[in-house]
């Protein structure tokens, strides 16, 4: 059997551990346009303050692959998928067959329209490659702009002030994470990264970059500017798709799975930001391994399905941590049990649906983040955490109407 993956991040990895786990004595070969094996892409901020190098990005080096009899060919680009022939193309080489194909090729960023995109100090931060060419970029310049106030915009504007740069935010939306946090909870958190030096222009829509050739500034559309020699583009993702455009099947913002994350073509998989299920995009680190598993399981013969993640979301800036997991109920429609000490920067959250946890967000105190985490995903009975809650000095809120 010839088990065949293109992309080798945490969903085309895991699904290839997981085939071997099945097929002692099948082919598996892992294609990708990157040159490293396996690599943390969330540590990439860290890579960008030099606190660690590429060496401690690694996930899996050249010996695991080894060790486990899978093959892995870097550098090399997928061009088309013939589910026909069961026959895959790579840019200036020869077809490649297989029995398996997964499809885990991931997302890119999603670039804005903006006048002067494509000047010289614009950057996005996805791969590897991105990163390397940010970190030399930054070494001469002394500003910049991050577009994007979410989970990596706040995380690569925190890293490259630890580096000494001035940096400045731009969010089209009104509040700072606003997949992550409320109203309440996103002000808290704000107001205390103002007190530690941060810089945000919130509901602000950018409109043009500014300068001849290179980037010397952002034109906000209100008539504002934003003064930068850099421009890091963190404007939400779009799943890598372009394998599937000819193939017939009909696709959403992702490549559309069953339960098996089989695909609408014979013995073609797919895993990871690639994919849409159930309607949802997750662009999730555990919700990819997860998919990537049971994609592996089932292409080796076996039989399991994906029930769905439960988003979960963490993210520390300037030791400020904040976690947001399950139903955040942003416009507070939902009964919930509060805390919050605008002073400490601290915002506790529990959402309440049904009588049961539904979600949760934990700002500046993540005490009790485990309990509260599994209780969101066994949608465990409110009753049965009183005394919890009791010590987490919750309040009882009813909904908004």
């Amino acid at each position: 059997m010839k088990y065949l993956t293109i992309g080798n991040g945490i969903a085309g990895t895991t699904a290839a551990l997981n085939i071997r786990k099945f097929d002692a004595n099948g082919e598996i070969t892992i294609i990708t346009e990157e040159d490293l094996p396996l690599y943390s892409r969330i540590r990439l901020t860290e890579y960008l303050t030099g606190s660690i190098d590429e060496k401690k990005l690694l996930l899996y080096d050249n010996l695991w692959y080894e060790r486990n009899r899978i093959t892995l060919i870097t550098n090399s680009k997928v061009t088309s998928i013939d589910a026909g022939k069961k026959l895959i193309s790579l840019d200036g080489n020869a077809p490649i067959p297989y029995d398996k194909l997964l499809v885990a090729t991931g997302s890119r960023v999603s670039v804005p329209s903006l006048r002067g995109v494509n000047k010289k100090g614009i950057f996005t931060l996805r791969t590897i490659a991105e990163a390397r060419r940010i970190k030399e970029y930054a070494e001469n310049v002394v500003s910049i702009v991050i577009l994007g106030g979410g989970v990596l915009g706040l995380e690569i504007g925190n890293s490259l002030r630890n580096i000494g740069k001035a940096v400045s935010f731009v969010e089209y939306f009104p509040r700072l994470l606003p997949r992550q946090l409320d109203v309440e909870g996103s002000r808290i958190f704000r107001e205390k990264l103002e007190s530690h030096g941060f810089h945000f222009i919130l509901d602000a829509k950018a409109d043009e970059v500014l300068g001849n050739d290179t980037m010397e500034g952002l034109m906000l559309l209100d008539g504002r500017s934003v003064r930068g020699q850099m421009l890091i583009l963190s404007t939400g993702i779009i799943p890598e798709i372009s394998l599937f455009r000819n193939t017939g099947i009909a696709l959403g913002r992702g490549v559309p799975v069953n339960d098996r994350m089989e695909t609408g073509l014979p013995d073609v998989y797919a895993a990871g930001d690639t994919v849409e299920y159930h309607g949802e995009v997750y662009g999730m680190w555990s919700a990819a391994e997860k998919q990537g598993e049971v994609a592996g399981i089932n292409m080796a013969g076996g039989n399991t399905t994906y029930t769905g993640t439960t988003p979960s979301h963490t993210i520390t800036v300037a030791g400020i941590e904040v976690l947001s997991a399950g139903e955040i109920d942003i416009d507070c429609k939902l009964p919930s049990l509060v805390y919050k000490d605008k002073e400490k920067g601290i915002y506790r959250k529990i959402v309440i649906r049904d009588n049961c946890i539904a979600g949760c967000i934990l700002c500046g105190d993540t005490t009790g983040r485990k309990e509260v985490v599994a209780a969101i995903k066994e949608s465990r009975p409110v009753k049965d955490m009183r005394e919890f809650f009791g010590r987490l000095n919750l309040i009882w809120m009813q909904p908004q109407e």
